[in-house]
C-alpha cells in the first residue's frame, strides 16, 4: 500500500513514520516534508522512506508530490500547530492550515486520484464547551475561541465539503491533546518537562514558568495517536469524523505536581504572562466511542508512562 505522510518531519509525524515501518511491513512509505526542514536520522537514513519535497502554499509541489507517489493513503499531518502562537500569526496560521489543506484536496481532486485522506483536526475547533457538554460527542457544535482552532474548524469543513461535493475520502481525526518524548517544548507538557530537567541539571534556578494550571485537557500520548492514525485510514468510514482522545481531563495543575514527583525537584511556580492566553478553554474531554466502535482503538499507553518519557527525552536533551 502506497503512503503519503505530509508532515513527516514534525512530532507526530515522526512517530506515525516509525510505527508504520515498525509494524506495517507491506506499507511503501512516502513523506512530503518543507523545504529545508530537518528530518531525525533514524528516518533521513531509513531507505524504506521516499521523501519529496514542497510546501503546503506551494500548490504546484502538491501536485509533483502526489504525482511521484501516487498514494491510496495520505496522512495530511502537515500544519502550523500552536494554539499559543496562533494568537501572534493569525494570517500565517489560516494560510498554511486552511489554504494548504485546501491545495491538497485540490490536487488530489484535480488529478483524479482516490486515497483516503485521513484530516488531522483537532477538538479546539470545539471551542468553548460548557461542563454539561461534557465528554464532548462529534455532534457538539463548534465554538472556536483561537485563530488555531478557527483554522482547524475551517480545515475539518473542508473535509466534509470535498467528501459530500466530490466524493473525496475523507476522514476527520479530531485529536484532543497528545504528547510524549521529542515534543517540542512550546507546548505545555514539553515545556514543563524540560524546565524541570534543566532545574536537575542545575542551568535553571527551581523556578517553573508556567500559563494558567486551572485548565484541564485529555491528552493522548503521540505513539496511540499514530496507531489512531492509521486504524482511520484502514478502517474508519469515509466521509465520518472522529475523536481521538483519552476520555479523561486534568488539569496542567496536576501534569506538573505529577512530573515535579517523578522528578523528585522542589521548585516554585510563576505564572508567566506570556504564557498566558487572551482566551482559554476551561476544559476539554473527549468521548472517543465512535472511533473505538468503528476501529478497535484505544488508549494503551499510560499517561504516567508518557509523561516519564517525556521527562526522560529532556534529561537526555539538556544533558547532550
Amino acid at each position: 500500500m502506497r503512503v503519503l505522510i505530509t508532515g513527516i518531519s514534525g512530532f507526530v509525524g515522526q512517530h506515525l513514520a516509525e510505527h508504520l515501518l515498525a509494524d506495517h511491513t507491506d506499507v511503501e512509505l512516502f513523506g512530503f516534508r518543507r523545504w529545508r526542514s530537518t528530518l531525525p536520522p533514524a528516518l533521513a537514513t531509513a531507505p524504506a522512506v521516499r521523501i519529496v519535497e514542497g510546501d503546503l502554499l506551494d500548490a504546484p509541489s502538491l501536485v509533483r508530490a502526489l504525482q511521484a507517489s501516487r498514494p491510496e493513503v495520505i496522512l495530511h499531518l502537515a500544519a502550523s500547530s500552536s494554539v499559543a502562537g496562533s494568537w501572534d500569526t493569525p494570517a500565517e496560521m489560516m494560510q498554511v492550515n486552511v489554504l494548504g489543506t485546501l491545495h491538497l484536496l485540490e490536487a488530489v481532486r484535480q488529478l483524479g486520484l482516490d486515497p483516503v485522506v485521513v484530516l488531522a483536526c483537532s477538538a479546539e475547533a470545539y471551542g468553548a464547551v460548557a461542563e454539561t457538554e461534557l465528554p464532548i460527542k462529534e455532534d457538539q457544535p463548534f465554538r472556536p475561541v483561537s485563530p488555531y482552532a478557527v483554522s482547524k474548524a475551517a480545515v475539518d469543513l473542508l473535509g466534509d465539503q470535498y467528501f459530500r461535493a466530490f466524493r473525496l475520502r475523507t476522514v476527520r481525526a479530531r485529536f484532543f491533546n497528545h504528547c510524549g518524548p521529542r515534543q517540542p517544548a512550546r507546548f505545555v507538557v514539553s515545556s514543563l518537562a524540560r524546565q524541570i530537567a534543566e532545574v536537575e541539571a542545575g542551568v535553571r534556578k527551581p523556578e517553573i514558568r508556567t500559563g494558567d494550571l486551572t485548565v484541564r485537557r485529555d491528552f493522548v500520548d503521540v505513539r496511540d495517536a499514530a496507531q489512531a492514525y492509521w486504524l482511520a485510514a484502514t478502517r474508519g468510514q469515509a466521509g465520518e469524523a472522529y475523536n481521538v482522545a483519552g476520555g479523561h481531563a486534568r488539569s496542567i495543575r496536576e501534569v506538573l505536581d505529577d512530573l515535579l514527583a517523578l522528578a523528585g525537584v522542589t521548585a516554585s511556580v510563576v505564572t508567566d504572562p506570556g504564557r498566558v492566553r487572551p482566551a482559554e478553554l476551561r476544559v476539554l474531554e473527549g468521548d472517543a466511542s465512535r472511533f473505538g466502535g468503528a476501529t478497535g482503538w484505544r488508549p494503551e499507553i499510560p499517561f504516567a508512562h508518557t509523561l516519564a518519557d517525556t521527562l526522560s527525552y529532556w534529561r537526555s536533551q539538556v544533558a547532550g
